[in-house]
């Protein structure tokens, strides 16, 4: 898969699926899967045994992945589309709706 244009500390606004309309911060993505990780999204239950670090095992709670066509970028507010243009030397990504860059 080419470059993702969601990165890790965006805000995204999931349009599809289960939990359509909720906004988080992304914790991690999956470039090879196309897959991201957001904040309080998708959230699953997982039981674990006891180990060395969870000493009491149970069940835990934790987000999923989501794939990162099922989320939009969040630019003040808005959820918009996410492109890519060059500034100079410095290849940039920048939102659709009002063409300001992004980073």
């Amino acid at each position: 898969m080419s470059m993702l244009k969601i990165k890790k500390g965006d805000t995204v606004k999931v349009i599809a699926g289960k939990d359509k309309d909720k906004e988080g911060k992304v914790v991690a993505v999956n470039q090879k899967d196309g897959k991201v990780v957001v904040e309080g999204v998708n959230m699953l239950t997982k039981h674990t045994k006891p180990s060395a670090s969870n000493q009491n095992g149970g069940i835990v709670h934790q987000e999923g992945p989501i794939d990162v066509s099922n989320v939009m970028y969040v630019h003040k507010g808005q959820a918009t589309r996410v492109g890519f243009k060059t500034e100079g030397d410095k290849k940039v990504r920048y939102a659709k709706s009002t063409g300001e860059v992004i980073d």
